[in-house]
């Protein structure tokens, strides 16, 4: 496996979209820092197979809604940098990790909207504000909306404001980081066979059926579909790309 010198900080790389991301980085010989809330076993899994492959990597733990957490979790970030990469910063943020939370407008608790705002708002806000002594000058950053932004599916009201809420965000922190060379983007993934949700795209043939007749291409995504375009947004082939929504669902609801 090659590899650049660049490294990418993954949230949520222990399982689905993260832990695709953190694969298709490394494949582009981007060392990988990934971080997981509870499943150390599995990201430590993902880690270790990078790492056979010949890249360097690491697994951190991380509540991404726990912003008084994100102090002591960039002194680890320095440690892991240092002893691992032997460098003092790191060149790519993706803000992917996420939960899903299915309740209709009329019934969404406020703990459900506390608990979304936290991790996909809040957190997403304050972890890249604490992240950006470390992030190197010309590096990039790369958030994850959804395509329920830009179409309404009953159940979603809460994630999908969530995620309007990022799309605004991106455009103000493309604005403010430009005079340091940073890109700030948005990957927007459709329905996706992930565990996410509680697996109900992977594992419920009727609403699989039903998004791939909706989707022009004629399926649901799978992780790798948005891996790779995380991985490329992170390459010198997209440097001029910033400030943009790049929606990676197939073409669905047209």
């Amino acid at each position: 496996m090659k590899t650049n010198n660049k490294i990418a900080l993954v949230t949520g790389g222990s399982r689905g979209l993260g832990k695709d991301m953190a694969f298709s980085l490394a494949k582009k010989g981007i060392g990988v820092i990934l971080t997981y809330n509870s499943k150390k076993e599995e990201a430590l899994a993902v880690a270790d197979e990078i790492e056979q492959a010949g890249q360097k990597a690491a697994a951190l733990q991380l509540d991404t809604a726990d912003v008084k957490s994100f102090d002591a979790f960039f002194r680890q970030v320095k440690t892991v940098l240092q002893d691992t990469f032997e460098t003092d910063r790191f060149d790519f943020l993706i803000n992917n990790a996420g939960i899903g939370v299915h309740a209709s407008f009329a019934e969404t608790t406020e703990e459900q909207f506390d608990l979304l705002l936290n991790v996909h708002f809040k957190g997403v806000f304050f972890l890249t504000q604490k992240a950006l002594p470390l992030i190197a000058d010309g590096g990039r950053i790369i958030n994850l909306s959804t395509g329920l932004a830009r179409f309404s599916n009953p159940g979603y009201a809460a994630y999908a404001s969530m995620k309007g809420a990022i799309e605004t965000l991106t455009k103000y922190q493309a604005k403010e980081l430009g005079s340091r060379g940073i890109a700030v983007n948005i990957v927007a993934p459709g329905a996706i066979e992930t565990d996410f949700g509680g697996g109900v795209v992977r594992d419920n043939p009727d609403i699989n059926k039903y998004i791939a007749a909706t989707t022009a291409l004629g399926r649901v995504g799978r992780p790798d579909d948005i891996g790779s375009v995380v991985a490329f947004l992170c390459t010198d082939e997209a440097k001029w790309i910033n400030a943009q929504r790049i929606e990676v669902s197939g073409g669905v609801n047209l």
